[in-house]
């Protein structure tokens, strides 16, 4: 039955009235076109390559207590990733895990894992905390309205809408589903509206949304959430993922978040297999290269194709996928994937159990110089028209802001390789030049050519002048 004119004017009112509801810390003014939210590409943690579903409190605080030490490097977003309203998150089906809702179907911690969430409390006293560590705090959702909800046809809060108004239940995420799509009508806004709104009121800064960049690709909850974040008048940057987003969506999806996925999941592998037709799950880090290179254009201030999260470290003792192990990667291949992400302005999200963290990761992570050219380069690109013997190579130039002219230099091949090339084949000035690589400290004597010696899946990085 369509909606009566007093719901659709009571789901008008719906930010206005939760929006004067919030704090006043959390009604903090949007920033400006001149200032956008996410200047730079995010930079920090993410629980789900180390404890998939699992996370608490406990790890949690545990991990963002390490974050915090790394936080004078750019390090600074620390979020739970998927799971965190599951009372029994090892449950294989959906309702025996028991997602915990709230009055109103708004998903809220499992207090049995998040204590400080008891009481109505959510996940305030928790982004209260990071706060104080100088972070900023984090949640993910799988869109949409939880199941529960719809069958329980709770009220969306601030309307005389209900769930089962909102919900699109002929929609259903393929690979998780414990929710409904959301309608793109009135009821279906109230519901987004009065999520932010508690997300607000929690101290929010980062969002990432599941199962809406691709497979499928769901604009009409895009446009939703993001007028929804905008009405709250708290500054939180949305993250879309699966991969991989579709080119085609390239302006769409800049416009209405700060980043979004371009690959499906990478974890620590250079490649792996796909048996099956159309199934590209996982990437491995060595597919990664022609698909930044195709989204270089869209890399800009406020809005960052997002190649995933870094599998370095120990993953466990829960990963997202597979068994708790080391990451498989080797030495050469994390610093080749955290080069290339430096260098494509991809966002930076460790994957790492970080209490856990190793001298060797934390050494490849508070590399100050690499982290510095993923942050204030302006004009980055793929080095196209390679010259003879780079066959199995690929090599990025870019620009700082001081002007600085870096080149990153990649070894796709599996053995060892020797590149030689004229500067200018390399996407510099012609002539004779000096670089320094920013991993080693090494310098290179003046030259009108450059030549590297690179291991099998290897990299190096310069500052070229």
């Amino acid at each position: 039955m369509p909606p009566t004119p007093s719901r659709w004017i009571s789901s008008a009112f719906l930010a206005v009235l939760l929006a004067t509801a919030l704090p006043a810390a959390a009604r903090t003014p949007p920033a400006s076109a001149a200032a956008p939210l996410a200047p730079t590409p995010p930079m920090g943690w993410n629980s789900w390559d180390a404890y998939g579903l699992t996370i608490d409190e406990t790890d949690f605080k545990a991990n963002a207590t390490v974050l915090a030490g790394l936080r004078p490097y750019g390090w600074t977003y620390a979020v739970v990733d998927e799971g965190w309203y599951m009372a029994d998150p090892f449950a294989d089906k959906v309702p025996a895990r028991k997602y915990q809702l709230d009055g109103n179907g708004l998903l809220i911690p499992a207090p049995g894992r998040f204590p400080s969430a008891a009481d109505g409390k959510g996940f305030k006293p928790l982004a209260d905390w990071v706060h104080a560590q100088g972070l900023k705090f984090g949640l993910h959702i799988v869109r949409g309205i939880p199941k529960q909800a719809v069958d329980q046809n709770l009220p969306i809060a601030g309307t005389s809408f209900r769930a089962a108004d909102a919900a699109d239940t002929s929609d259903t995420c393929p690979w998780d589903d414990g929710d409904y799509g959301i309608k793109d009508t009135p009821a279906g806004q109230a519901y987004y509206d009065s999520m932010m709104a508690l997300y607000a009121g929690w101290g929010l800064d980062f969002l990432k949304v599941d199962c809406i960049a691709d497979h499928p690709y769901k604009v009409s909850e895009i446009r939703q959430i993001s007028a929804a974040i905008a009405k709250t008048g708290r500054p939180i940057a949305l993250s879309l993922s699966p991969g991989p987003t579709s080119l085609a969506h390239a302006d769409e999806v800049g416009q209405l978040s700060q980043m979004w996925r371009i690959s499906n999941d990478v974890w620590d592998g250079w490649t792996f297999p796909h048996p099956k037709p159309n199934d590209d799950f996982p990437r491995g880090v060595g597919d990664a290269f022609d698909i930044v290179a195709g989204w270089a254009p869209h890399a800009g201030d406020g809005h960052w194709p997002d190649a995933d999260m870094l599998p370095f470290g120990t993953l466990a003792p829960h990963p997202g996928w597979g068994d708790p192990r080391q990451s498989r990667l080797t030495a050469e291949e994390q610093r080749t994937q955290f080069t290339l992400w430096a260098i494509a302005r991809s966002p930076l999200i460790l994957g790492a159990n970080l209490t856990k963290l190793d001298n060797a990761t934390r050494a490849l992570i508070t590399n100050r110089e690499v982290i510095k050219v993923n942050q204030t380069t302006r004009e980055s690109h793929p080095v196209t028209d390679l010259p003879a013997g780079f066959d199995k190579a690929r090599a990025w130039a870019a620009t700082g802001a001081d002007g600085t002219r870096y080149l990153a230099v990649f070894n796709l091949g599996a053995k060892t390789a020797t590149l030689t090339a004229a500067w200018d084949r390399l996407g510099q000035p012609q002539g004779r030049h000096v670089a320094r690589d920013l991993w080693t400290g090494r310098h290179l004597p003046g030259s009108e050519k450059l030549t590297v010696t690179l291991p099998a899946h290897g990299s190096a990085l310069y500052a070229v002048e």
